[in-house]
């Protein structure tokens, strides 16, 4: 059985050693003390965020410095750590830097070529977005591709299991300046965030994102994939002129025909198969995309609805037979319950067939 993330890192041996190198720097810090509040009696019951979160505050309780003084002391020793580990120093900052900007600010870019301060300048954008603003426009013009993807990471309206910020997701305006800066950076690392930026904003404000999508799309081959990438949520939501800017054909002319399933009752972690027939009637090659939505069966009888890629391709006028198969193993991120479920076929952005079936806890008889 796979290790949890959480019993990966920050371990007794990752502990000890922060506390030995904090000595060498600091020759009053009692090193012994901090390893003992560390290790209380609820420590591994913790989970990963909870451990790091806890580890600041013991670092907090145990070195007898003001801030300014503290984070003088990370700073030199944070250098010897990297990976997750290291997500103690910037989280140290979040949690009691924020009345010391200038100081706070400088070191998060610091020490995000070690880990990543991404979560950490959240609370700083959302007390004065303007002012925090100004540091990340900065950033975006840094040689390092880890504090230029700071700055367009950190300010994500929703970015996963970060502080949310309300104001951006309200205003994306501050933003859009900055990721001008960065749309054709050389990093992939980069431009994938300025991606996922536009997408987070596209959620709220979708014809924002086109606009900008619209003048940025043909400009160079990095703005180009990040355009593409930045859409697939409109993409995925069959938003007309997300389509229309890819040159996906208005499927009108386009149908679905004899949508057949392999069965119509399986048990939770078998596989269906599922075939139709794609009919264009076209006199030119068209740009198709082909998505499959499912509509989950759930106990409390709400049935969300999961977009799955089918295909992409260009395809001749006339008939196609399209086979997939989809499996209902459960796992991490998704769990299935017994009951009807439902498959839709979209082409272009349009659901054109649908079919159901039942999922049951064991194989049918």
């Amino acid at each position: 059985m796979p290790e949890k993330l959480k019993d990966l890192f920050f371990t007794t041996s990752f502990v000890t050693q922060l506390g030995d190198a904090i000595r060498r720097v600091c020759p009053n810090f009692d090193a012994q003390k901090f390893s003992s509040l560390v290790f209380d009696a609820e420590w591994e019951n913790r989970e990963l965020k909870e451990k790091m979160r806890y580890i600041t505050r013991c670092l907090h309780a145990t070195l007898d410095e003001e801030y300014p003084e503290a984070l003088e002391i990370l700073m030199e020793v944070a250098p010897s750590f990297s990976g997750f580990d290291s997500m103690v120093f910037p989280d140290y900052i979040e949690n009691y830097g924020l009345d010391y900007w200038d100081l706070s600010l400088p070191a998060l870019a610091f020490f995000t070529t070690l880990c990543s301060s991404e979560y950490a300048v959240r609370p700083f954008l959302d007390q004065d977005p303007q002012r925090a603003m100004e540091y990340l426009c900065t950033w975006a013009e840094d040689e390092n591709e880890h504090v230029r993807r700071l700055a367009s990471e950190g300010c994500r309206p929703r970015l996963p299991w970060g502080m949310a910020l309300p104001k951006f997701k309200k205003d994306p305006s501050l933003i859009l300046p900055l990721l001008e800066k960065l749309k054709d950076d050389p990093s992939e690392y980069v431009r994938r965030s300025v991606a996922n930026n536009l997408n987070d904003i596209s959620k709220d404000h979708p014809e924002l994102v086109l606009d900008l999508c619209e003048r940025w799309y043909g400009h160079s081959t990095n703005t180009d994939w990040i355009v593409k990438h930045a859409c697939r949520g409109l993409l995925k939501a069959g938003n007309r002129r997300a389509m229309q800017l890819f040159g996906f054909a208005d499927p009108t002319h386009i149908d679905v025909q004899s949508l057949v399933l392999d069965r119509t009752t399986m048990a939770i972690g078998e596989e269906l198969q599922f075939t139709f027939d794609l009919r264009i009637d076209e006199v030119t090659p068209t740009l198709v995309r082909l998505d499959y939505i499912i509509d989950y069966a759930r106990p409390s009888g709400k049935s969300p609805r999961k977009v799955f890629r089918l295909r992409q391709a260009t395809l001749d006028p006339g008939s196609h037979t399209i086979a997939k198969v989809h499996c209902f193993a459960d796992h991490s991120t998704r769990k299935h319950h017994p009951g009807q479920h439902k498959i839709s076929i979209v082409v272009n952005g349009v659901e054109k067939a649908k079919a159901a079936f039942q999922l049951t806890e064991t194989a049918p008889g």
